[in-house]
């Protein structure tokens, strides 16, 4: 998607006699308002200090997510004030909510762009936001690092800017057939997405992996972002009597497809991707509903680190329960504070070198090395399920041969 350039309407010049008529001072205070506002924007200073964009869904039905994502980068903000900040300033958080919308997720790129004071941005949650994004964050030279966008072709378009914190959808889908196909045995399956950049990606990667696996397609169909009655579409896949019913999408669609499967007696289970991991699906489809549901998530389970305790703790004493993006966007954070201090100067183009040399920096989500891709080789994917209305780890599954 090519990002849409920035049109600034030209002045027209009016005349105006010395003494202006009652009809005529409307316009001259439009035109002085004008000019005020102007001079004023004109002027306007830059922040003093280093400042980290995040970018995420704020608002609308991925907020709680794209909030989850925001909060670990401001812990790791906090975190490096505490020990002095950067360069003898602390460091600010600076977010802007690009809605999961592409438009608004361009529009927050030239944002960080054109502000010197920004040296790293940790952006953004969706692959539909990251893919134009990136172009225009590429032709800033400004580092991007995504802590979950995992469309695998985002990495695969040269671009020298821009790093992956998570494992991509190769991994996942791959990891997902394994433990549906394999390891549960079910080999009748039909696939949805929700047409997004990431949905259609992770279906894909997934479809292709099950089918070499073994696994009998009985079809593929999509639906829409924003719907609410999936029941003709769960009717008709009722009829080819699935043992698995993939979704490549996000939570709030995936919670009615799975309260509306139930309602239809859809014997199937339903599994997706790390779109689908997190609690608020549990509580739009209801436990009920919700039971059995599976999916994949990048990374190890928290819980099962020691290196994440302290984290875990601090986070949640400061925000609540960690979200399932809220460590990788910290790593991420991190990762980008930790390279502009070693560039030791505030300057775009040697925090891009730092961030490139990153090896085996210890995070709570393991070691990130990148590859000459920008990915990081931490390919790591855990299953949930859900059980008695919490989501309950599985284990770890390569979809390796």
């Amino acid at each position: 998607m090519r990002a849409p350039t920035m049109r600034i309407p030209a002045f027209r010049a009016v005349s105006v006699s010395l003494l202006p008529t009652p009809a005529v001072l409307p316009a001259v205070a439009l035109l002085l308002a004008a000019a005020a506002l102007f001079v004023l924007a004109g002027c306007a200073r830059e922040p003093e200090g280093v400042r980290i964009g995040v970018s995420c869904p704020l608002t609308g039905d991925q907020a709680k997510i794209g909030s989850d994502m925001l909060h670990g980068a401001e812990l790791a903000v906090e975190e490096a004030n505490a020990a002095g900040g950067l360069f003898g300033k602390p460091v600010r958080v600076f977010a802007i909510d690009d809605q999961h919308n592409a438009t608004q997720a361009v529009a927050a790129a030239h944002r960080f762009s054109s502000s010197r004071s920004v040296l790293a941005v940790i952006a953004h949650l969706n692959s539909a936001c990251t893919l134009p994004a990136s172009d225009v964050y590429a032709r800033a030279g400004l580092v991007q690092i995504t802590p979950c966008s995992t469309n695998i072709e985002i990495t695969r378009r040269g671009l020298k800017t821009l790093f992956r914190l998570c494992a991509h959808d190769g991994t996942q889908g791959s990891a997902g057939a394994a433990y549906a196909v394999r390891k549960l045995g079910l080999k009748r399956v039909f696939v949805l997405d929700d047409k997004s950049t990431y949905g259609q990606g992770l279906a894909d990667e997934f479809q292709k992996a099950a089918k070499s696996m073994g696994a009998r397609l009985l079809g593929r169909d999509s639906l829409n972002q924003g719907e609410k009655d999936f029941s003709a579409l769960l009717t008709r896949i009722r009829s080819l009597k699935p043992q698995l019913i993939f979704f490549g999408g996000m939570y709030p669609e995936a919670a009615l497809v799975a309260r509306q499967a139930r309602d239809l007696e859809v014997k199937a289970v339903l599994l997706g991707g790390d779109g689908l991991y997190d609690k608020t699906l549990i509580q739009l489809a209801g436990p009920q509903a919700a039971e059995g549901v599976c999916a994949t998530m990048v990374g190890l389970d928290m819980s099962r680190i020691r290196a994440a305790k302290a984290f875990v703790a601090d986070y949640e004493k400061r925000f609540g329960q960690v979200g399932p993006y809220s460590p990788y966007a910290y790593d991420a954070a991190r990762v980008a504070i930790d390279s502009i201090r070693r560039a030791g100067v505030p300057d775009r183009a040697k925090v891009l070198e730092e961030v490139r040399k990153t090896r085996r920096f210890r995070g709570v989500t393991g070691e990130t090395t990148f590859d000459a891709n920008g990915d990081t080789l931490n390919q790591v994917i855990s299953i949930y399920a859900v059980r008695g209305g919490v989501w309950v780890y599985q284990g770890q599954s390569s979809g390796k041969p």
